[in-house]
């Protein structure tokens, strides 16, 4: 299994060494936060040291992030009618339908006050329809949710512009960051969200760890989804992960100090790897290719071929890719995020999602050429065959 290639990063990250060591030390720590003993006191300083680090991040007060166990937590906590800057509740959730499924639930929204908005055919929200939907309705208020980055594409999303449409309209936007997070910057002031979510695992934290972040202290933090304690300044009850939190605060420190090298190394393999992908396969499609993408994603397709059976396939030849998002038990379906840009439903079903991280080197890419010359010279015999 040591020669296998991981890129899968968009699914999940490995665990960074400093996140693992940061994890050992907090294990190490036998208190409860919330005691007030030496030992408790200990385990609040790492948690307390995390929230800075994560905060760092996110360019915020470290009292404007409250951890959670994850991104979906994260998204649901955020999408509450309660959440209103001055204490008035949204009437409306207007979602792009790009979104993840965390966000697509709607959160604590009644179902019929969730609306879609449409994407253009490159894989970003249609601004015009946002707009047209935030004036129809009428003096009410709208929580905006809006992904900085589409976790199958990589597409990078007008957020700052989403922002201003938001704001002008009297509604309050949250930005779904856990895809875009130790990619690209996610300075919250400016791209102009007014909460902001985020998951460890995506950027080498151990899994079961996010974070909801707000702006500024005007912007007041959802109701409690978890009630009980008063851990997190009373938003989400509980005892603390410390260990994860702190690994948290470990990955999110490596990711900020490293984020510009390691952007332009990743885009430079991933550019690497689409040109010879098409070189093999001249018809290959790669979704979102006239945007601005994350430097790490590629989602591509070729007519005729089955996305589970190339993700199959490259499993054997030692490659760890997928079809899309993982968020569904390993099960391939239909990417929402395709019909959204219009795909029609046989390329769709054709997307397969490669996805590098900091330490995919330039071997691995081309080794993984390698593997799509043979997987796509059989994949053309199959089609062949079956339209002979």
């Amino acid at each position: 299994m040591t020669d296998r290639i991981y890129l899968d990063w968009n699914a999940t990250a490995p665990l960074r060494p400093q996140a693992r060591a940061a994890a050992l030390t907090a294990l190490d720590s036998s208190g409860n936060p919330s005691s007030v003993h030496a030992e408790g006191r200990a385990a609040r300083r790492l948690i307390e040291e995390a929230r800075e680090k994560v905060a760092a991040l996110v360019a915020v007060e470290p009292r404007n992030v409250v951890f959670t166990s994850g991104g979906t937590e994260a998204n649901m906590l955020a999408l509450t009618p309660a959440s209103g800057p001055d204490g008035k509740a949204p009437d409306r959730l207007l979602i792009s339908a790009l979104e993840h499924p965390s966000v697509l639930a709607g959160g604590r929204f009644a179902a019929a006050a969730v609306q879609r908005v449409p994407a253009t055919g490159d894989g970003r929200i249609d601004l015009a329809a946002l707009a047209d939907a935030l004036a129809a309705l009428e003096g009410r208020r709208a929580l905006v949710s809006l992904m900085l980055a589409n976790n199958e594409t990589g597409v990078v999303q007008p957020v700052s512009e989403a922002a201003r449409l938001t704001h002008e309209a009297g509604g309050v936007l949250h930005v779904d960051a856990v895809q875009a997070a130790g990619r690209i910057p996610c300075d919250i002031n400016a791209i102009g969200a007014d909460l902001l979510t985020l998951s460890g695992h995506k950027i080498g934290a151990p899994k079961g760890v996010g974070a909801v972040v707000r702006r500024d202290a005007g912007v007041p933090f959802p109701a409690p989804l978890i009630k009980g304690g008063g851990q997190e300044r009373g938003a989400r009850a509980g005892t603390e992960n410390v260990a994860g939190i702190a690994a948290f605060g470990a990955a999110a420190t490596a990711a900020l100090m490293d984020l510009s090298a390691e952007a332009g190394n990743m885009r430079a393999l991933r550019d690497r790897l689409e040109a010879g992908l098409r070189s093999v396969s001249p018809d290959l499609v790669v979704f979102g290719a006239g945007a601005e993408r994350l430097p790490n994603t590629t989602l591509f397709a070729l007519n005729g071929m089955k996305a589970e059976t190339a993700v199959i396939a490259f499993d054997l030849e030692g490659v760890a890719v997928s079809s899309g998002a993982a968020c569904s038990s390993g099960k391939v379906q239909p990417s929402h995020v395709l019909a959204a840009m219009g795909v029609p439903p046989e390329l769709a079903r054709a997307a397969v999602r490669v996805s590098l991280g900091p330490t995919t080197t330039q071997s691995e890419i081309d080794r993984t050429i390698q593997a799509w010359i043979r997987i796509s010279s059989v994949l053309r015999k199959e089609t062949r065959g079956i339209a002979a």
